[in-house]
């Protein structure tokens, strides 16, 4: 297992960067982390996919940890006048 990362990047990461640092700072097997970014017609979604048994980490009670990377996602977007939606899978 690799170490978690403590810190960002750069200055210049992106909304798939910010999302993989928060989801391998949330989970156990930080190796299985996976973002994939697709590209929509309405702006762009990213496929979140973690260890089966980090799923209960990354979702959060009732979705708590979930709804707070889809609003941490939107201040980017809304700055760039596009739409950015996270699946978790």
């Amino acid at each position: 297992m690799r170490p978690r990362s403590n810190r960002l990047p750069d200055r210049n990461i992106t909304v798939k960067d910010l999302i993989e640092y928060i989801a391998q700072n949330l989970v156990d097997d930080v190796d299985k982390v996976r973002v994939r970014e697709i590209r929509t017609r309405q702006g762009m979604l990213l496929e979140l996919r973690v260890a089966r048994d980090d799923m209960g980490r990354v979702i959060g009670s009732g979705g708590r940890v979930a709804n707070a990377m889809r609003a941490v996602l939107r201040v980017p977007a809304n700055r760039q006048g596009k739409q950015v939606n996270l699946e978790i899978v």
